[in-house]
């Protein structure tokens, strides 16, 4: 895969407002100005977005454009391509998650009634947004809503268990996890399993609630990050690499290579694994894409905290 060029033309959401240009294929100091694009995005289905440091990138890989939102974290790309959800953190201290249609160029805040809500994740339909939300009872919960911004739900909303780092198992299923188990709740919020998660992986890795479970899509592999016992010259804190398990076999082979630090990873509906990692001397994240047998290919060279799309 061909890796992505750093160089970008921004576009900002100061107070919220949505500003829209796109690169052509000339560097910036080709293209003394940018100049606005007002050709319908709807067929450019964007394969990608991330963070690059205080910026939300998303970019196609096969015409290379890109385009760029400030002042927002988390970003969560629709599977179509064409809307972009993200998390706004204001003056007042609140988190809020917010959908941005690169069509039209409008752009809502998902109507939840809460202050801290953050990490928005689509279902493979991209029909529901599911999200980490912060209760009244001081406990961290699974939010879904429809995309029309109708239906909103709390799962698992009476029990007093944290549930962190939702994913979608399939488009009626979702899990989460509480550092010690992973959960899996169906769309109405009943819970309909719960496993220990040293009894899947094994007791030599450590959880944060960061870190995030993805089923493969035949439902016989879960794929994660976690931290290990790596001991990496030059970086502050505990290592951490991307992991898949077979279900059947129980066994847990590496994905990310050895000697690289990796805090995030998404994987798509389609398998593909992104993941973002750092090698000494551990002050750069880049960007990958692996397959299932950990073939992984460098997307882009500065950025974290990937997702795609399905192409």
């Amino acid at each position: 895969m061909t890796k992505i060029s750093s160089k970008i033309i921004s576009i900002l959401i100061p107070c919220l407002a949505l500003i829209i240009s796109c690169s052509n294929n000339k560097s910036d100091e080709e293209s003394p100005k940018a100049v606005l694009d007002t050709v319908s995005l709807s067929n450019k289905n964007f394969a990608l977005a991330y963070q690059d440091g205080s910026k939300i990138v998303a970019t196609s890989i096969d015409t290379m454009k890109q385009i760029s939102f400030g002042g927002a974290t988390d970003p969560a790309i629709s599977p179509d391509g064409n809307k972009l959800a993200y998390t706004v953190n204001d003056t007042a201290g609140h988190r809020t998650i917010w959908v941005a249609d690169m069509e039209n160029k409008s752009q809502l805040q998902l109507q939840v009634n809460n202050g801290n809500y953050y990490q928005a994740v689509w279902s493979p339909s991209g029909n529901a947004i599911a999200f980490n939300i912060f209760n009244g009872k001081n406990l961290w919960k699974i939010g879904v809503i429809k995309t029309d911004n109708t239906g909103y739900e709390m799962l698992d909303s009476a029990s007093k268990i944290n549930v962190y780092a939702p994913t979608w198992k399939n488009e009626k299923e979702l899990i989460g996890q509480d550092l010690t188990n992973i959960y899996t709740f169906d769309i109405s919020g009943k819970l309909i399993d719960a496993k220990s998660i040293a009894s899947l992986i094994g007791k030599e890795f450590t959880i944060a609630n960061s870190n995030r479970f993805f089923y493969t899509k035949d439902g016989q592999k879960l794929i994660f990050n976690a931290g290990n016992t790596d001991v990496l010259d030059g970086l502050t804190g505990p290592s951490e690499a991307v992991y898949i398990l077979d279900l059947a076999s129980k066994k847990v082979d590496r994905i990310s290579p050895k000697g690289m630090n990796v805090p995030y990873v998404f994987v798509t509906a389609d398998d593909r694994i992104f993941y973002s990692g750092s090698e000494k001397p551990y002050i750069q994240n880049k960007i990958y894409v692996s397959d299932l047998s950990g073939n992984s290919n460098l997307v882009v060279d500065k950025g974290t905290n990937p997702t795609g799309t399905l192409k």
